[in-house]
């Protein structure tokens, strides 16, 4: 190894690397700010102007894009017609090159104009690491700082790259610029309102590799999208075992929920078992909620996770450690909260910062055999529907209090979902069935159990509200309902026996409040 080209805009570490490089009685050729911080550092280094014969024009867009650039990096060293033509061009081999790209996904994120942020798209850097990665029986492309030492490290012990070590650093460099062409494309797809563009890419960054997925014989790695919206990617783990693959879907799934709740308004907390919420409450403070959250299903909150809108303070972590719990995840927690939480060196807490944004835009993709679905988040809830009330009762302020915070509860249910709510609490969850029917009288059953668990006689859903993700589209569902002691419901209404749900709640003197808006999650 005897030439290193260096163009970089992360600039951390890049001298203490330059240095190590020169100390193995590399050359340096470098661009623009590296050239100058290299020049800062006493470093010594070549202008690329200096290789090219070209200065560096229009703004920088034209520097590292010329033959003796791109010649000294794609030049074939065993193949005579290359190696004839670099001598007849008087293009010099060039062994290493490390580049990171122009921060296109940071100047998105800063609100900057649509010139700024297409100014901040590479395409030098791009060129050069493909060029590289495509040599690389011959030439080391380093695209990340943390690399560095491993590279140096391999150069002092070897005298060069071996040949393992390129391609998996080519590999990097092709992920890492096939990445940066994804945040290019979305941004345009988000920009243009051309969300059916006819190629879409989605990338992310490495952030964890687990013991397995699923199921123990499944791999599993968790990769940040690097959106800054709060959540599990977001947040910091402050104590506990390593997150595994159902904790991040579940905790995630348990944080989008308690988002939906205001802690202006009230206190919240949700208890999630196999991305399904098992109990949500709502309180004057988070004691209160948890111990709503707890009431509607204890059974099935053992080994849960716990998703708080709030700062968690002293007298919940009690209440929480009292049952075993995986995961725990809100914006904050007191030192008195914490001091408690260290007791189990096994619960993972998470703490966010803040909510999640609900109402922030993005697309969700899911997997299928030969594709994937992608779709716009289900940024909208209940609160941003025209509610119409269709049945000849009007509902109480306090049923349709109760109405809202069960609609909201079953946007996060798996479908089909039923939700019955009492007193700012849910009260009955039933979830994933195939029948409407189902849900509702399995979601009665568990409240009856959870009702003999507090020594109270009959069903939690006795003088309940009810919401339905979808439509009821046969009375039978709504019946179930009443039956369970349902007073009022929501739904989105829309089907074509409509007239025959509303005329059997009518008939049982109920309210029914009607959404317009459907919440399928499956």
């Amino acid at each position: 190894m005897k030439r290193a080209l260096l163009s970089v805009s992360d600039k951390s570490g890049i001298a203490d690397f330059a240095r190590g490089l020169v100390a193995q009685g590399i050359e340096l050729v470098s661009t623009g700010g590296t050239r100058k911080l290299l020049e800062e550092e006493q470093i010594p280094v070549i202008d690329i102007a200096e290789l090219t014969g070209f200065p560096e024009m229009m703004d920088g867009r034209v520097k590292t894009l010329h033959p003796k650039v791109h010649g000294g990096l794609l030049g074939v060293r065993d193949n005579e017609n290359h190696k004839s033509a670099m001598r007849i061009h008087q293009i010099s081999p060039i062994d290493l090159v490390v580049v990171n790209l122009y921060p296109f996904a940071e100047t998105v994120k800063s609100g900057a104009d649509y010139d700024t942020v297409i100014e901040n798209i590479d395409i030098g850097g791009p060129a050069m690491i493909r060029s590289a990665a495509k040599n690389h029986a011959f030439v080391t492309v380093v695209v990340d700082p943390s690399d560095y030492d491993n590279v140096l490290e391999q150069i002092a012990s070897e005298e060069g790259i071996n040949l393992a070590t390129r391609k998996k650093l080519a590999a990097k460099a092709y992920a890492r610029t096939a990445a940066y062409d994804s945040a290019i494309s979305n941004w345009f797809a988000k920009v243009l309102e051309n969300g059916d563009m006819a190629y879409r890419s989605f990338a992310g960054k490495l952030d964890q590799v687990m013991r397995y997925g699923e199921n123990p014989h499944q791999w599993a790695a968790f990769y940040k999208d690097g959106s800054e919206r709060c959540g599990v990617a977001s947040a910091e783990q402050v104590q506990g075992k390593a997150l595994s693959y159902n904790n991040i879907n579940d905790t995630d799934a348990a944080f989008e929920l308690v988002s939906e709740f205001d802690p202006k308004d009230s206190a919240a907390v949700a208890i999630i078992k196999h991305a399904n919420p098992c109990g949500v409450g709502l309180g004057a403070d988070l004691a209160e909620a948890y111990d709503k959250a707890l009431a509607c299903d204890p059974v099935s909150a053992f080994g849960g996770i716990v998703a708080l809108n709030k700062e968690i303070d002293e007298d919940v972590a009690k209440k929480i450690i009292e049952v075993f719990t995986e995961v725990i995840i809100a914006p904050s927690a007191t030192p008195q909260a914490l001091a408690i939480f260290e007791k189990k060196k096994n619960l993972r807490l998470l703490l966010t910062g803040g909510l999640a944004d609900v109402k922030a835009d993005g697309l969700t993709v899911k997997s299928v055999s030969g594709g994937m679905l992608v779709q716009s988040r289900d940024n909208k809830s209940v609160h941003d529907c025209e509610l119409k009330v269709v049945t000849k009762r009007q509902p109480t302020e306090k049923e349709m209090a109760d109405l809202k915070i069960a609609a909201i509860v079953a946007k996060h249910v798996k479908s089909n979902a039923i939700i019955y709510a009492k007193e700012g609490a849910t009260v009955g969850i039933g979830a994933g069935q195939m029948s409407r029917v189902d849900s509702a009288r399995i979601a009665h059953r568990k409240s009856k159990d959870a009702a003999k668990a507090q020594k109270i006689k009959g069903a939690l859903t006795a003088e309940s509200v009810v919401a339905s993700d979808a439509f009821f589209p046969f009375a039978d569902g709504l019946l179930s309902a009443i039956e369970a002691g349902a007073t009022a419901v929501i739904q989105p209404g829309g089907s074509i026996r409509d007239d025959e749900v509303i005329a059997a709640a009518d008939e049982a003197g109920i309210a029914m409040v009607f959404t317009g808006m459907r919440h399928f999650r499956h």
